[in-house]
């Protein structure tokens, strides 16, 4: 798998310091590193999912999209600061290649977070192994859930499938950590 790879380098995350979930991908698809955008590809299905939950309307500006996430007390960002892979599949990411995002410091800026969803089961498989036993113990507490991928590469699941699931998800912890 050593052709074609390519260094990938992730972003800073969409956050306030009030975000209270974060929601974590593994590292943005070709499309996203390209508009410098998470969620880019005009067929992913978190702006829209994130339009069900929050009436954040899609064809608003990028930037204003992430204000009102922010608003929302939702932070977004991905478990990977830098890996290598060509093209834009998870499964293609190669593992010896996997530079970890900065945890520790991302959870002392932003202690209110209470839970982490994960947007597919990549993001959750390279937290688990090669975050989890890095953090300090008490963000080692903080509640995780995996999420069906909203990558138009994870077609198992219709875009209302997967909307219905995300909203179920995170509705009930909304209401129950306010």
């Amino acid at each position: 798998m050593s052709e074609n790879l390519t260094r990938c380098y992730s972003f800073p995350p969409i956050a306030a310091t009030s975000a209270k979930i974060l929601i974590l991908g593994s590292m943005p698809g070709a499309e996203s590193l390209r508009q410098q955008q998470y969620y880019a590809h005009p067929r992913n299905a978190f702006w829209p999912i994130m339009q069900g939950l929050f009436a954040i309307e899609m064809t608003l500006p990028y930037q204003q999209r992430c204000e009102q996430l922010t608003q929302q007390r939702i932070a977004v960002w991905d478990v990977l600061k830098a890996c290598e892979r060509p093209g834009s599949l998870d499964s293609n990411i190669a593992l010896d290649s996997i530079e970890a995002n900065d945890f520790n410091a991302f959870f002392r800026q932003h202690p209110n977070i209470h839970s982490v969803f994960f947007n597919g089961g990549k993001a959750e498989q390279i937290y688990m192994k090669s975050v989890l036993p890095t953090l300090d113990k008490i963000w080692q507490k903080i509640p995780t859930e995996r999420l069906p991928s909203t990558s138009p590469a994870h077609a198992a699941l219709s875009l209302e499938e997967k909307q219905t699931i995300w909203i179920e998800q995170l509705s009930s912890v909304k209401k129950t950590k306010q």
